[in-house]
């Protein structure tokens, strides 16, 4: 898989050993698709450290490491990873700083004799650039979660509640081809569509209302992440007005996205549509992410980031107007970058749709 990436990053770095436990990574450096399972790459030997549940796939699935089971009584993590270091010479250990609570960090100070040195975003930075595999597991994802919404849209009408809509929602894509682990789908309706990340309730579908769906699936654990909104009837002039500005920030966004442009710039270009109307203020200040492995990855779309695009990142473009009481409209695509512009991976139309 990926070994090399950080071996090589290892080398620059003078570290002598590497303990990786974001379950994300852990699958991008192995290709690892369980649950409870570290690695420790060294030079010269890579280690899959997990439990009796899970050593048969392990080794099943990474051949090239020598699997460890550390669950064992009395013992921690830390003390497998002690011993390792011992037996193999070792002085200098990196750690992914952001995914270790203080409780862990005391019981590796305890048992590593050596020097433990913090790592923010390595394996992140390198997930960034999507190689041809994983932009196809994507664009597999998405091609599964609107054919979905396909499925799903004559479901939805007076009566229904955001709950058996999301649930429904979610079965289609596992029908479709999807991961049988979806991550969690936002479904919500009425005035409860100005909440960004509202979560589906009992609440029923009324005639009028507003419904907004975003959600994903995961295909060989490669994530799709999309938005629409809908209206259950015949939309009102204000809700007309409000979808068309919203259709307008996400298509001017759109227009400025390709390599060596910044979040910065997207953010800026999407603010246009509402220059000189009433719903200046009413966006939310992070209209995009980039996706992969992880649904919300690094670096985000806002004012503050001034990181510029690459080509192969995969990013998500999802500008959005909330009004509180009243309701939010937010259109979503998820999008390969390339030099000279951006693909669009999401084929589901930006015209409102009145069911």
């Amino acid at each position: 898989m990926n070994e090399e990436k950080l071996l090589s990053y290892m080398e620059e770095k003078h570290l002598d050993g590497f303990f990786v436990s974001k379950k994300e990574n852990v699958r991008y450096i192995s290709g690892y698709t369980g649950d409870d399972s570290y690695l420790f790459i060294t030079n010269s030997a890579y280690f899959f450290l997990t439990d009796p549940r899970y050593t048969e796939q392990a080794a099943a699935e990474c051949p090239q490491y020598k699997v460890v089971n550390w669950r064992k009584p009395g013992r921690t993590i830390g003390d497998t990873v002690g011993e390792l270091m011992e037996e193999n010479g070792l002085s200098t250990l990196a750690f992914e700083a952001d995914n270790m609570n203080f409780a862990d960090y005391q019981i590796f100070s305890q048992a590593i004799k050596g020097e433990l040195v913090p790592e923010i975003g390595v394996i992140e930075k390198m997930r960034q650039i999507k190689n041809k595999q994983e932009i196809e597991y994507q664009k597999a994802a998405c091609e599964i979660s609107c054919r979905a919404l396909e499925k799903l849209l004559p479901e939805i009408r007076v009566g229904v509640t955001e709950k058996e809509l999301a649930a429904k929602l979610s079965l289609y894509m596992v029908m479709e081809g999807a991961d049988t682990m979806p991550y969690g789908n936002i479904l919500i309706s009425g005035a409860r569509t100005s909440l960004l990340h509202g979560i589906p309730s009992e609440k029923a579908i009324e005639y009028g209302d507003f419904v907004l769906m975003d959600f994903g699936c995961q295909v060989h654990g490669y994530m799709s992440d999309m938005t629409r909104t809908v209206v259950v009837g015949k939309a009102t002039d204000k809700q007309k007005e409000v979808y068309e500005l919203e259709k307008k920030m996400v298509e001017d966004s759109l227009a400025v996205t390709k390599a060596g442009v910044t979040g910065r710039e997207i953010y800026r270009a999407s603010l246009k549509a509402l220059e000189g109307t009433e719903y200046m203020g009413y966006q939310y200040t992070n209209i995009g992410h980039g996706i992969g492995l992880f649904v919300h990855e690094g670096p985000f779309s806002s004012e503050s980031d001034q990181t510029p695009l690459l080509s192969g990142n995969v990013r998500t473009i999802e500008p959005g107007i909330y009004i509180p009481s009243w309701g939010g409209v937010r259109i979503e695509d998820q999008i390969l970058v390339t030099e000279d512009g951006y693909e669009n991976m999401v084929r589901f139309t930006h015209d409102l749709i009145e069911l």
